[in-house]
């Protein structure tokens, strides 16, 4: 690809942040007293939050009792972190549309598979988490392996948002980014610590509302300057980045050069492997759904979060390709040069030169918060499986309640200090998102396919669920190893998909061998947990939650169903745009 030169670049989007130079926010005074507003709700919201919480279950479940309305934003937020708004709209400057990919195809099946068939064995069992589930269905050397694993992703997840909330703050202050990442991680911290889950699902909400106050100024004014969706587009062919308004075949995002398997490897590896390994068994999105007042409410968690989940993409994508016209330094990454941006700097760079003092403080305002979702998202849901399943299930049993309390608490600190260390871990991928999906591949696609087989197969046996997630999880690796030393030379994005491919065969294979030659558990001990076995009371709750005597607009198979539509119906409109 050749790119724009600098003149017909800077016509489009005039002043210093398109020039190939170190990024800097400009913000004033206006801009920090909206910010330090927006602090002030935060922390009110935590102490709030505090009242309610007298037990465990408050501070880790928030007492089971928030509606799904409620429950449903805090899903989809957790989930846009700074990593998402940061990570996807880079996506979107180096791959374009190819970028709706992960919503689209990579999200809306998979939470509509959850909310439909999976959450009325996670809710209808009572358990507290993804990882006691094993347990109860397997054995708890699972449990323990699988809640090992998740508590690793964990702290390296909460890394990845602490990194990307340091660029925005060294962005807005100029401070180091070891001083943002301490000071921004200390922020979640304090009100984590003071109203548990409780605390963090509602501040999800209000963050969910902030976020699109500070995107959609961004998209509109960008397209306004760019000449419309039309003058991005004529910029993308001019500068032969027209592969940029396809969204298939996807060669540049899979890294894949034949069309058919790079297909394959969107719609299998994306939107099965990956999708169905993050979006079904995920902790840190499926706990949102724990936390919901009953059968009813966790089922149409996820259904209800699909909706914003479909629409968010065009105020974060969109971004990312206005971008790609128009910053040169995107345009050399893309052109295959070098440039002193990463494709990460994408949201700052058309933060200050589009927004005006107060928009930018409310969009500043929109990143804390999107960083703040993600990172609480992560220290709430490893808090609880350390405690439950790794404390109170294996180490520490038969403690009072207020001692795992305490464990909670304790455990939001320390995991708080880690993921300040992993951050830097974050800071060697240019991409974020490269670095997400690559621990998807490692974590969430083992987990899945161990669920998926003890789920439809009762004959799968305890042995089945620690051996399949290792098998899984190093069959993922090893294909992380290939790819980074040049064996495989695919895309990093392209190589989390055949990584969870690699994995899920493997995790069902291994288990299967093993199942043949272990013995399973009775049927009396796996009722409610195996499909075909069905606890009639909650086959009766789940019943009725999605169809008799409920309104249409909250029946499950209507919300899940038109969620699919609506993703679908995006795809047809940019096909024809």
């Amino acid at each position: 690809m050749t790119s724009l030169g600098a003149h017909e670049a800077t016509s489009v989007l005039s002043g210093p942040v398109l020039a190939d130079a170190p990024l800097r926010l400009h913000a004033g005074v206006i801009d920090y007293i909206l910010v330090a507003t927006y602090f002030v709700l935060v922390l009110g919201i935590g102490f709030i939050a505090r009242r309610s919480v007298s037990s465990s279950l408050d501070f880790l479940l928030s007492g089971r009792s928030l509606p799904a309305w409620v429950t449903g934003l805090a899903f989809m937020s957790a989930n846009l972190g700074a990593t998402e708004l940061l990570g996807q709209s880079a996506n979107g400057a180096q791959y374009g549309i190819q970028a709706v990919h992960y919503y689209w195809i990579g999200a809306i099946p998979a939470m509509v598979f959850l909310g439909l068939f999976m959450m009325p064995f996670f809710y209808g069992s009572k358990v507290r988490s993804v990882p006691e589930f094993l347990r109860r269905r397997y054995n708890p050397a699972t449990q323990r392996f699988q809640a090992v694993l998740f508590a690793v992703a964990s702290v390296l997840l909460a890394g990845v948002n602490l990194y990307a909330m340091a660029i925005v703050v060294n962005a807005l202050l100029g401070w180091p980014l070891w001083v943002a990442i301490i000071v921004a991680g200390v922020v979640v911290l304090i009100y984590t610590l003071i109203g548990g889950l409780s605390a963090s699902i509602y501040n999800e909400v209000l963050q969910f509302f902030v976020i699109v106050a500070a995107m959609v100024p961004i998209t509109l004014v960008g397209l306004h300057k760019a000449g419309g969706w039309s003058g991005v587009k004529a910029k993308l062919l001019g500068s032969h980045q027209g592969s940029l308004l396809h969204a298939f075949p996807a060669h540049e995002l899979t890294g894949i050069h034949n069309s058919f398997w790079s297909v394959i490897g969107v719609v299998l590896g994306l939107g099965f492997v990956t999708s169905f390994g993050y979006w079904t068994t995920n902790f840190t999105e499926v706990q949102r759904a724990f936390s919901a007042k009953d059968m009813s409410a966790a089922r149409r968690t996820p259904l209800i979060a699909a909706f914003p989940k479909t629409l968010i993409a065009l105020v974060i994508i969109i971004p990312g390709i206005i971008a790609a016209v128009t910053v040169p330094g995107i345009e050399k990454l893309n052109a295959g040069g070098t440039s002193n941006v990463q494709y990460n700097d994408v949201v700052p760079l058309l933060m200050q030169q589009l927004l005006p003092n107060g928009f930018l403080g409310v969009a500043l305002a929109g990143l804390l918060a999107s960083f703040m979702a993600g990172m609480a998202a992560n220290v709430s849901s490893l808090n609880t499986v350390f405690t439950y399943d790794l404390w109170q299930g294996w180490l520490r049993p038969g403690k009072p309640d207020k001692h795992y309390l305490n464990v909670g608490r304790w455990v939001t600190v320390i995991g708080t200090l880690i993921a300040i260390g992993t951050a830097f871990i974050a800071g060697n991928f240019g991409n974020i998102m490269d670095y997400i999906q690559t621990l998807f591949s490692f974590f969430n696609v083992p987990l899945f396919a161990v669920f998926i087989l003890g789920l439809l197969w009762k004959r799968a046996t305890g042995h089945a669920g620690w051996a399949g997630l290792a098998s899984g999880t190093a069959g993922a690796i090893v294909i992380f190893i290939l790819n980074e030393t040049g064996v495989i030379p695919i895309s990093s994005q392209g190589s989390s998909y055949l990584g969870g491919g690699v994995a899920l065969v493997l995790a069902i294979v291994v288990g299967v061998i093993v199942s043949l030659f272990s013995k399973p558990k009775p049927d009396s001990q796996l009722v409610g947990l195996v499909r075909g076995l069905v606890d009639q009371d909650a086959l009766a709750d789940a019943q009725g939650a999605g169809t008799v005597g409920v309104a249409w607009y909250r029946n499950v198979w209507v919300l899940g169903i038109g969620a699919l539509v609506l993703a679908a119906a995006c795809y047809i409109f940019f096909m024809f745009v």
